[in-house]
């Protein structure tokens, strides 16, 4: 069986062993830290810097050149634990890497998945500062470049290497014709500046540098309709339907979750069965009608089919929030009561303050959901002036779809806002769904 068949099976191992290579490298230093010994330090960081130059200069030479660099490291670092490590450690020492092994076993998952699940992103933030010429290249470029250029005769042009007569010069590409040639003109070395010639698109090797392509989001803007103003419009239409939304949904929400964890009345629990129920219905059942009463209501073509519904609640988040309300201690409310304070009053200044997390959790949620809705404003959102960022990235797409750059450039700056919400508010977020039906 040729080697070339066991090639994937050769990458697979070679990466396995590449992690436990790293991992026991780190442990290592953990190890190190720990005792507080600087000869275990060196020994560690060595083990961990002759690990990261076998595994590079392995990968660089294939899959069996990533396996024994890999092979070398898990060697190395196996080798320097028993003779270096394991004799001069005490119990404390090995309970310790014991829990270190475990604990960098269970972060080295934890990235390698959150590196697979960021690569998508990743693809799109690089693509949209490459120049065109990379977009299409597989393997993909990951490191966006762009043609080292020259002013000549009033215009940039691109340099390249070629050979020519025998020793290699660097030249300028003057003009491209549609057969493939390229006249080009040296410029060094110097005893040969001006001289041009013809010469093979596939014979140029184009000197290039690390350079993104940052013009590819201004001409995105530039490219939307002038009466949009540079997406001005669709930002406005959004943020509108957004905070609405945000607004409604806290509102509609907290107070229907407030009466049915705290107000007594018959058949309050049948209404909250029946209302738990409507979360199986699906969408599509209702789309029908919700639009008929829209448009009975002569709302369609406006935003705000967009955001009332959101005052009305939903039953996944009025069970959120009912579930913190029946966590909070009834005292609170009982001496809320005997200080003559109404229901309402209660409501906004006992409960709502004790329930953070959860209103939190819920701001992200609708916040996201209203800005990335794209259903809704396809069904009701006719006029362009009246479009939200989603709709109008769709359209933008069937316009630009052959132009990869100001696609990929017109969607980051769509995911921004979103990205950086979950980013600095991503500890509430987590801390509201994990709090729910907490009680105590």
């Amino acid at each position: 069986m040729p080697l070339s068949v066991l090639d994937p099976v050769f990458w697979l191992i070679g990466v396995i062993l590449s992690y436990v290579g790293v991992g026991a490298g780190v442990v290592l230093l953990l190890l190190a830290l720990r005792v507080r010994r600087v000869d275990f330090i060196l020994m560690a960081l060595a083990d961990l810097a002759i690990t990261g130059i076998a595994i590079y200069q392995g990968s660089a030479r294939g899959s069996l050149g990533l396996l024994g660099g890999s092979v070398i490291s898990v060697v190395l670092a196996a080798a320097l634990f028993q003779l270096g490590f394991r004799p001069r450690m005490d119990w404390q020492a090995v309970k310790y890497g014991k829990e270190s092994v475990r604990q960098t076993i269970l972060h080295l998952i934890l990235l390698t998945g959150s590196a697979i699940f960021l690569i998508p992103f990743a693809w799109l933030v690089v693509t949209s500062v490459k120049e065109e010429k990379e977009m299409s290249k597989f393997p993909p470029v990951w490191i966006p470049t762009q043609q080292v250029k020259q002013v000549i005769d009033g215009s940039e042009r691109g340099l390249a290497h070629i050979p020519y007569k025998g020793q290699p010069v660097t030249v300028a590409v003057m003009k491209e014709f549609d057969t493939g040639q390229r006249q080009v003109r040296i410029v060094v070395p110097a005893n040969l500046a001006g001289t041009e010639f013809l010469c093979k698109k596939s014979e140029l090797d184009e000197i290039r540098r690390v350079a993104p392509v940052w013009k590819n989001y201004p001409d995105a803007l530039k490219f939307l309709p002038p009466e949009t103003n540079h997406g001005l419009t669709f930002l406005g239409n959004t943020l509108q339907v957004t905070v609405l939304s945000i607004i409604g949904t806290l509102l509609g929400s907290s107070m229907v979750a407030f009466g049915f964890a705290r107000l007594k009345f018959p058949g309050r629990d049948a209404l909250f069965v029946v209302l738990l129920a409507t979360m199986m219905l699906p969408q599509a059942v209702t789309m029908m009608p919700v639009f008929l009463i829209f448009r009975w209501l002569g709302w369609v073509d406006t935003l705000k089919p967009l955001w009332v519904p959101a005052f009305f609640g939903s039953a996944f988040n009025i069970f959120l929030l009912r579930q913190f309300f029946l966590g909070i201690p009834t005292e609170l409310e009982d001496a809320a009561k005997i200080d003559g304070c109404s229901y309402l009053g209660i409501f906004w200044r006992i409960m709502l303050p004790q329930i953070k997390p959860a209103l939190a959790a819920l701001t992200i949620m609708a916040f996201m959901g209203a800005w990335n809705d794209f259903r809704n404003p396809l069904i009701y959102i006719s006029s362009p002036e009246k479009e939200t960022l989603a709709y109008a990235l769709q359209l933008y797409q069937t316009s630009h779809g052959g132009e990869p750059g100001l696609m990929m450039a017109a969607s980051t700056l769509v995911m921004l806002p979103v990205l950086a919400l979950f980013f600095f508010t991503q500890r509430y977020f987590i801390q509201g769904i994990t709090l729910t039906g907490i009680k105590g």
